[in-house]
């Protein structure tokens, strides 16, 4: 796909561009990135699934590849974005959903999935088959993780040139942890070694080669790897530029390839800049864009607690942490706390399993009373600067209308200043506040 492959021959040319991947499912999450991305005059946003949420058996979102490429569309032409400046793109594309299955039958739903996501118009796909399914080695092979890719891409391009369309673009590799975050406390990470990541390079560039995919091997644009970033529940492990330097420096004799960063949630700016400058040139967030909306959404809480009559209230907060104390399938094995501790994680932990349960009717139509009550009476302005300070400089000097939807939008846009900063050549970012 031509905006990929040039952003990359920009980068490869010496330009410390980057592209930022929006990959979340959420209607606001997905508005705040298209206006955002129209404050910022971006040709192009890159909005991405993953194989837990969007699948052909409807994924933890319910949602379909055509369910949600049509989700994205009528919100990118609510907001007025145009359609064609969307790239949609796969995350961790592979045999995840079904590794309680054999191998062969986990790769055959594979099969299937890729090839929906790509009759559906995603052209940016991540081939993931590293992990291991129920009749696997623990851990896999390196050829076996290739060979598998391999077998995924082929579909990929026997369904592009049915469907017709830009062909697709791939990412190969996976150092993270498996979609959904980090189900641990993290001790520091080890960066990828080089010889690793280039291995690996070599590795699948062989296989393709044996599979008749060299055509496709051209359009590899990267390669996932850990670049030391991560975050737990309570913790950021930061970016350390100087662990990660003979890493970078690996990827730089490569034509056509960069590094795929992800975990990058709750990186700093300045941070988030040097992964771009240091060749990690696509950045994935996912977690931090929800933490943001869980944050603004129960800043509107406090608000309406302050600001509408208690019998009109609708108890948004309360009303969540109650639906996940009785359905606790989603977060069950990741908290391992109690009582107050464990009404802390459920709220607040960084891996923000909360991101699962907004779809609950229950939890939604709390939402829908909170959000009337504030529309029908407007909340004093002094409420909002004193709990969502980033939306009340947007209304105070942008021009934004004051309504819950968009107080939601402006403060999730904060967070998404730091990776356009980052994304954008030449951009200075702010140094961190330095504090006594």
């Amino acid at each position: 796909m031509k905006a990929m492959l040039d952003l990359v021959a920009r980068h490869k040319a010496g330009t410390p561009c980057g592209i930022y991947s929006v990959c979340s499912a959420h209607p606001l999450v997905i508005e705040a990135a298209f206006v955002h991305a129209l404050a910022s005059k971006l040709n192009v946003t890159l909005i991405e699934a993953t194989c837990n949420q969007v699948n052909q058996d409807g994924g933890y979102t319910g949602m379909t590849p055509d369910d949600f490429r049509e989700f994205v569309y009528a919100i990118a032409d609510r907001t007025g974005f145009p359609r064609r400046g969307i790239i949609l793109g796969g995350d961790h594309l592979g045999p995840n959903p079904w590794t309680a299955l054999t191998a062969e039958n986990a790769m055959q739903k594979a099969e299937v999935l890729i090839e929906h996501y790509v009759a559906a118009g995603f052209r940016k796909i991540h081939a993931d088959c590293s992990m291991s399914c129920a009749d696997d080695p623990v851990p896999l092979p390196e050829d076996t993780i290739a060979r598998r890719a391999a077998r995924l891409i082929r579909i990929a391009e026997d369904t592009q040139a049915k469907v017709g369309g830009e062909k697709c673009v791939y990412v190969i590799g996976t150092e993270v942890p498996v979609p959904g975050g980090a189900a641990e406390d993290l001790p520091e990470l080890e960066v990828t070694t080089p010889v690793a990541a280039l291995a690996t390079i070599e590795t699948h560039r062989l296989i393709f080669a044996e599979n008749g995919l060299n055509d496709a091997w051209k359009r590899v644009v990267a390669t996932v790897v850990q670049p030391g970033v991560e975050f737990d529940h309570r913790k950021v492990i930061d970016y350390n530029r100087a662990k990660a330097l003979s890493l970078s420096r690996a990827i730089e004799s490569l034509p056509g390839l960069l590094f795929e960063a992800h975990s990058t949630d709750y990186q700093t700016p300045s941070a988030l800049k040097h992964l771009v400058e240091d060749h990690f040139a696509i950045l994935k967030v996912g977690p931090g864009v929800t933490f943001a909306l869980r944050e603004a959404l129960w800043a509107l809480d406090a608000i309406e607690q302050e600001w509408i009559a208690p019998e009109r209230r609708s108890n948004f907060r309360q009303v969540t942490i109650d639906r996940m104390t009785a359905e606790p399938r989603n977060w069950a094995k990741y908290y391992h706390t109690k009582d107050a501790e464990l009404r802390f994680d459920l709220q607040y932990s960084l891996s923000d399993r909360i991101r699962y349960y907004w779809p609950d009717p229950a939890i939604t139509a709390a939402q829908e009373t909170m959000f009337k009550n504030l529309s029908d009476n407007p909340p004093a302005l002094a409420l909002i600067s004193q709990y969502l300070p980033d939306a009340y400089a947007a209304l105070r000097s942008g021009g934004l209308s004051l309504s819950p939807a968009n107080l939601v939008i402006a403060h999730i846009g904060a967070t998404l200043d730091g990776y356009q900063a980052a994304c954008t050549p030449l951009t200075v970012v702010s140094p961190e506040p330095a504090y006594a």
